[in-house]
């Protein structure tokens, strides 16, 4: 399926009222830009606390949601809301093609790559990391693993965050 089929199938399951799994044309509103932005920061703050208490599995999940925040403020920003993870990543990938956004699909693929399909518990891409950590029996990152984990989450977020601020 085309990105342009996929998104076109995600706006008309946002039409579905509350609770839809889609993407959704709103208001471009500066409150959810801003609120969405916080929440990334309130999430990087929470995997740094989730290590240091001895939680650090679940820092693996605060990773991911604080730089999915960071692309739910983007989208924010152009009008949209989205309830559904591949609906994001469809619209995030479509505004790089068209020249929307700088953040480049290399770095979007490190957050979540649809090429990726076996070799799941190995993967460096954060999405693979959080569900590994979520549906695993483990329950801490290794030190090395952690560190990884962080140092790519800041750049990245840094990366998005300029994204928003522009």
């Amino acid at each position: 399926m085309s990105i342009q089929e996929k998104l076109s199938k995600c706006l008309k399951e946002g039409e579905r009222g509350e609770r839809h799994k889609g993407l959704r044309k709103i208001q471009i509103s500066e409150e959810k830009v801003k609120g969405h932005l916080d929440k990334a920061i309130h999430n990087f703050k929470a995997m740094l606390n989730f290590q240091r208490n001895g939680f650090s599995d679940w820092s693996a999940s605060a990773s991911f949601y604080c730089l999915y925040h960071c692309l739910l403020s983007i989208i924010a920003k152009q009008g949209y809301e989205s309830r559904n993870q591949s609906c994001t990543f469809a619209l995030i990938e479509s505004m790089i093609d068209e020249g929307k956004l700088a953040f480049s699909k290399e770095s979007l693929r490190e957050i979540f790559d649809t090429e990726i399909t076996e070799n799941l518990e190995h993967s460096s891409k954060i999405l693979d990391i959080r569900e590994n950590m979520q549906y695993s029996i483990k329950t801490s990152l290794e030190d090395e693993e952690f560190i990884e984990l962080k140092d790519k989450t800041k750049r990245l977020f840094d990366i998005l965050r300029r994204e928003i601020e522009k």
